[in-house]
C-alpha cells in the first residue's frame, strides 16, 4: 500500500458531497496521512477522458455519483459480477498499470445499514434508477420479495425483468420500503403529493429507508417514525457504502464511527447520493 495516494468523488455537481469529508476523517483516523480524498466535478461528456487520466495523477480509487453510474461501468476494463448485473458502478479502482476495475458498493452498503436479516420479507422499492437497481439486486440476492413501483411502469417491469423482481401500481404493504427516488430532496412538503403514499397509513410496514438526506430529517422518515416504523436514512447508507470502498482501496477497516460523525456534520446538505 503505497504512502501516499489520492482519492476522490467523480460527479456533475458535487459540490455539496458529503464523501470528502466522510474520508478525509476516515484516513486521518487510520493515520494515512499521505493520502487525499477530493471532489472531482466532471460534466459527462468529459468523463471518459477525466477517468483515463486519474492513475497517472496518482489516484488509486474513485467513488462515482450521479449522472456517471453507467457510464463508470462502462469504461472499466474490468467489473465484478454485483456491478454488471447491476448495471452501473460507484466505485472505481485504478491499477499501477492504469486498468480500471469497477465495484458496486451501494448494493452491500444498503444491506450492511440496514442491519438485519432480510429473507423472506416482502420489499417495496420506489424508484428505478441506479440506486433503485442496486436496492432491487442487494434485497433480492439477500432473499427478500422485491415489488418495484416507478412512476414511469415501462421502466420498473425493464428493471423488475432483469433483476427477478416484480412491478406493482401501488406500494405494497409489507415488511420493508425503501424510497430510491428525489422526492423530498429539495421541497419535502411535496414527499406525500409526489410519491403514492399516505404519511398515516406508514405502518403498514415495519422499516423505511430514505435514501435522501436532509439535516433536519425527511418527512417520509419522519412520519414513518411517527407511526411507530424502524427508520433507516441516506446518510446512514452513505457511510457504509463509503466504507466498503475505502477498505476495498486501503486494506484496511474502515473506521464507521469516525466516518458517521464526519458525514453528519453541521454543514450536511440535502442530498440523494454521495
Amino acid at each position: 500500500m503505497s504512502a501516499v495516494a489520492r482519492l476522490g468523488v467523480l460527479g456533475w455537481p458535487v459540490a455539496h458531497s458529503r464523501s470528502p469529508a466522510m474520508h478525509t476523517a476516515a484516513l486521518a483516523q487510520l493515520g494515512l496521512g499521505g493520502w487525499s480524498y477530493q471532489r472531482l466535478p466532471v460534466p459527462p461528456e468529459l468523463f471518459d477522458e477525466t477517468v483515463r487520466g486519474l492513475p497517472g495523477a496518482g489516484f488509486v480509487g474513485a467513488n462515482v455519483t450521479i449522472p456517471h453510474k453507467e457510464a463508470a461501468l462502462a469504461l472499466a476494463d474490468d467489473a465484478t459480477p454485483a456491478a454488471r448485473t447491476i448495471g452501473a458502478a460507484n466505485t472505481l479502482s485504478f491499477s499501477p498499470d492504469g486498468a480500471i476495475e469497477a465495484d458496486n458498493t451501494d448494493a452491500p452498503g444498503l444491506l450492511a445499514a440496514i442491519g438485519e436479516d432480510v429473507a423472506g420479507m416482502d420489499a417495496t422499492v420506489l424508484g428505478a434508477g441506479g440506486s433503485a437497481r442496486a436496492a432491487v439486486f442487494a434485497l433480492r440476492e439477500a432473499g427478500a420479495r422485491v415489488a418495484i413501483w416507478n412512476r414511469s411502469a415501462a421502466r420498473a417491469r425493464q428493471v423488475a425483468e432483469e433483476l427477478g423482481a416484480t412491478v406493482v401500481a401501488a406500494p405494497q404493504a409489507g415488511a420493508l420500503l425503501v424510497n430510491c427516488t428525489s422526492v423530498g430532496l429539495h421541497d419535502p412538503a411535496r414527499t406525500f403529493k409526489d410519491l403514492p403514499l399516505d404519511a398515516d397509513g406508514l405502518d403498514r410496514w415495519s422499516m423505511v429507508v430514505d435514501l435522501v438526506y436532509r439535516p433536519s430529517g425527511t418527512a417520509l422518515l419522519d412520519a414513518a417514525a411517527r407511526r411507530g416504523c424502524r427508520t433507516v436514512d441516506g446518510l446512514e447508507v452513505l457511510v457504509r457504502q463509503g466504507a466498503l470502498s475505502l477498505t476495498r482501496w486501503t486494506g484496511r477497516e474502515a473506521p464507521l464511527a469516525a466516518m458517521r460523525t464526519a458525514a453528519r456534520g453541521p454543514d450536511t446538505q440535502p442530498r440523494d447520493d454521495a
